[in-house]
């Protein structure tokens, strides 16, 4: 039986088109060493973690491709200073996450959380792009935002350019600023994400995108999702959730986190600004409940979210907060119950998709 395969496999050198997201070094290789085309997200490292990461990628998959993702949203604050994001910060927010940390009785963190190592300003944000286009990788994604100008220089270096969308409307700006692939990324999908249904939103974005190659991200979890994703236009699948209970990403994943998201079902994901300012899709637990009760304030814009709960959202996890600690994690999550290896999740996609494929030519008459 023939193997699940598209134009992109030849184009970009990968045996499948799964392309898989993730915050781990080891999960990223481990994507592309299975076949597939691991990207890194990089968007909460500095500059020189970037490089120094990118380069160990490079060393664990050798010729095998793989990419990274950065997050450029407009509109952030010149430089990267957290005193004068701080002094703008309203008193009422502050008040609130005080309440919090003594109601959950949460001792400080030892230091600066996840989202406060540094302010996303546009002086970060350009050392993080030098060190992406100063390296070998393979393709840079734009997770949020894609600068023409950003786009252009990867492109002249000679990396694919692929930016994430959640509407139609996403589409216009994102092929004048020269990207060369589009990632289709649906309501279902985890982190920050967009209001549109992956079954409403891909044909759209095809159609809008003609020759320009789109991948279905959002509630991607089996080789049947992978089937309907070629069968609405795309040329391929971008999966997140899905390497969050491999083995390779348990270094990085708190034990309380990987029960949560073992017992978790596809219902018991929630979208919250509270995390980082934007639309991000989590596990429920006390953490976005509390964000939710009619007391709470709304939550403020990024970067302004990040530094109000970054440091907090640090200690949560130094010091095993339980009813706080989540994880982002998409609707897809009701399909993963154990942790296993990332090249048995994708030999699985590939029999299943591949499968679910021949099947399909019984409908024709």
């Amino acid at each position: 039986m023939k193997q699940l395969w598209s134009p992109l496999c030849e184009q970009l050198g990968i045996r499948y088109p799964i392309f898989g997201f993730a915050h781990d070094v080891a999960t990223v290789a481990a994507i592309s060493n299975a076949g597939g085309y691991g990207v890194y997200g990089a968007t909460r490292r500095f500059p020189e973690e970037i490089a120094t990461e990118l380069a160990e990628i490079r060393t664990l998959v050798g010729d095998r491709p793989f990419g990274v993702d950065l997050v450029l949203p407009p509109g952030m604050p010149e430089h990267n200073s957290r005193d004068a994001i701080e002094a703008q910060i309203p008193q009422a927010h502050k008040d609130f996450v005080a309440q919090m940390i003594e109601k959950y009785q949460v001792p400080p963190a030892s230091g600066p959380g996840m989202r406060t190592r540094f302010i996303r300003s546009a002086e970060i944000e350009a050392a993080q792009l030098q060190a992406v286009l100063d390296s070998d990788v393979d393709m840079f994604a734009c997770g949020i935002g894609s600068p023409p100008e950003a786009v252009a220089e990867a492109k002249r270096r000679g990396k694919t350019t692929l930016a994430l969308i959640g509407s139609p409307h996403h589409v216009p700006r994102a092929l004048q600023a020269g990207v060369e692939m589009l990632v289709a990324q649906g309501y279902d999908a985890g982190a920050h994400t967009g209001p549109i249904g992956t079954y409403s939103l891909v044909p759209q974005i095809v159609d809008a995108a003609g020759d320009v190659p789109v991948l279905v991200a959002g509630g991607v979890a089996t080789g049947r999702h992978i089937a309907a994703a070629m069968a609405m236009g795309a040329a391929g699948v971008w999966m997140g959730t899905a390497w969050l209970l491999s083995e390779e990403h348990q270094r990085h994943m708190h034990p309380v986190n990987r029960d949560k998201l073992i017992a978790a079902g596809s219902g018991d994901t929630v979208i919250t600004r509270s995390e980082s300012g934007k639309t991000f899709r989590q596990v429920r637990t006390a953490w976005s409940q509390e964000w939710e009760a009619a007391d709470a304030p709304a939550p403020l814009k990024m970067p302004y979210q990040d530094v109000l709960v970054g440091d907090l959202l640090g200690a949560i996890e130094e010091h095993d907060i339980e009813p706080l600690i989540h994880s982002g994690a998409g609707q897809s999550i009701g399909y993963f119950e154990e942790v296993r290896p990332v090249a048995q999740i994708i030999a699985e996609l590939v029999d299943q998709a591949s499968e679910v494929l021949h099947k399909q030519s019984g409908y024709l008459r």
